[in-house]
């Protein structure tokens, strides 16, 4: 039987919609070549959402040259169209926010009210940000010589491939798209096999919003074959990436082949340090937020919290206290609820092995630690908010990224020792700070070996501000003017206006 390229889907809080199941290339939904297909896993239930074409090497292939063709009028578009295109799709999705907002939350278990809400509003607003960026892409002139001058011009790179994680399907996504696709590039995305929905059903957008065939192309797949095959292609001329460390040094490796530019957003394992004169009750919650949001599935999460042996008694019990009240575990469309499912069985074992090890090695279990089996939840991926309290440095749920909503929490006397803990693994992505000493507070910030410092919050990130880590967290930047920069390269032209040989 033929898998069909659409979907009549109706959503769990009653809205109807017709969903995408083909590829997305050249502004229409196509059959993968070679009739590949793929289940995308309702995490709540366990049950299949939807069974979609997957594509694989051949896909690609055929994506990129319909990008190729495309790129040689996008680039020649201006930057005012350019935005005029952006501003449109932010205004159509402003329109379909409520199914938007569902489906994000219906395929990859974060919560609608408390998390998909605010994603999808984002998304919005990263496009009409760049889209007020897109004609501000500008050289400048240098002159050092009356009898020559030089100015510069900052060209996209061509076409860029994208590879998306699941934790934001659709954010990760347009975070990519828009600067990309502001700068004059062309884009092809390789979602994850875990939550493709969401992207495809943007799709239908972009093409609505009259961007020309070829601009975009969005291909659900595996990463040994789409993915692959998207950072390995020789016609690929940039690949950005956001997922593991491991998978981004095979991302790297595979771009070498045409030494394309690449931007890596790879795994975290950040630090939050709660100095003595810290307001504890303001640590406390930010510390909550900063690891329990989207059930932990934030690469920025500040999964290991150091206090000062001060007060670690107390944060400990007043940490407990208010993720218990707070911090609900339920349907992803119960508006109370803010923990949901992880996103699927794989990510659900490992992180309860990671459970499992952290008892092995001695740390005490202050909340949770194992999987919720309440209610409606048993057949679901849903997973306790876990603290771990008396941690070491040396254990393995310090050192690892664990991708879920697990906290090891220990305990530091000097602030000399807290950088140390912080600095002492191989990932450098964000960390957090909380102290009433401001000094302090931006010295270790610089000390801090990380992309993002949070100074008395966590992980409020904003898309006027540049992301991305250093060591093992990755290369480049996304958002802001910093991200936009990243889908340029400059050329210098010089002008001879007066030396003669």
């Amino acid at each position: 039987m033929t898998l069909p390229l659409f979907q009549s889907i109706t959503l769990p809080d009653g809205i109807k919609y017709e969903q995408p199941t083909g590829l997305f290339i050249n502004n229409e939904f196509v059959a993968s070549k070679n009739g590949k297909t793929l289940d995308s896993i309702n995490p709540e239930t366990g049950d299949v959402n939807a069974t979609i074409h997957c594509a694989d090497e051949d896909d690609v292939d055929i994506a990129v040259a319909a990008a190729r063709t495309a790129f040689k009028s996008w680039r020649n578009t201006t930057g005012v169209e350019r935005g005029e295109y952006l501003y449109k799709l932010a205004a159509i999705m402003e329109e379909e926010k409520e199914v938007l907002t569902s489906l994000e939350a219906w395929d990859s278990g974060k919560t609608k009210t408390l998390n998909a809400v605010g994603d999808v509003q984002e998304c919005i607003d990263v496009f009409k940000y760049y889209a007020g960026w897109a004609d501000k892409v500008q050289g400048r002139v240098i002159q050092n010589d009356p009898k020559k001058l030089a100015y510069t011009i900052h060209e996209p790179y061509g076409v860029c491939g994208h590879i998306i994680p699941w934790n934001y399907p659709l954010l990760m996504g347009v975070w990519c798209l828009a600067p990309a696709l502001a700068a004059g590039n062309v884009s092809i995305i390789k979602s994850s096999e875990f939550t493709p929905l969401s992207l495809l059903y943007l799709a239908k957008l972009f093409e609505k919003a009259g961007f020309p065939p070829g601009t975009i192309a969005i291909l659900s797949g595996y990463g040994k074959d789409a993915g692959s095959a998207l950072a390995g292609h020789m016609k690929v001329d940039k690949i950005s990436f956001t997922g593991s460390t491991a998978t981004g040094k095979l991302i790297q490796k595979a771009a070498s082949n045409n030494l394309k530019a690449v931007t890596l957003e790879c795994g975290g394992k950040s630090p939050l340090i709660v100095r003595a004169d810290a307001e504890i009750d303001q640590a406390v919650k930010w510390a909550a937020q900063g690891i329990f949001i989207n059930q932990g599935q934030v690469c920025t999460s500040t999964s290991r919290a150091y206090i000062h042996e001060s007060i670690y008694d107390e944060f400990v019990t007043e940490l407990v206290a208010h993720v218990k009240e707070e911090f609900l575990q339920g349907s992803v469309y119960e508006d109370d609820k803010m923990v949901g499912p992880q996103v699927s069985k794989v990510q659900f074992e490992k992180i309860l092995s990671y459970i499992d090890i952290g008892k092995k090695e001695g740390a005490r279990i202050a909340l949770g630690g194992e999987r919720n089996t309440e209610k409606d939840m048993s057949k679901g991926f849903f997973i306790k908010p876990t603290i771990f309290a008396d941690v070491k440095p040396d254990m393995r749920i310090v050192n690892e990224e664990i991708f879920g909503p697990v906290l090891a929490v220990g305990k530091f006397k000097t602030d000399e020792e807290a950088l140390e803990f912080a600095n002492q693994t191989e990932y450098g992505l964000g960390a957090a700070i909380f102290t009433r000493d401001i000094a302090i507070a931006h010295n270790m910030a610089r000390d801090i070996e990380a992309g993002m410092v949070w100074i008395n919050s966590s992980n409020d990130s904003d898309y006027h501000i540049p992301f991305g880590g250093v060591k093992a967290s990755g290369v480049g930047r996304q958002l802001g003017d910093y991200g936009l920069e990243h889908y340029t390269q400059a050329k210098a032209v010089h002008v001879n206006i007066g030396t003669r040989l």
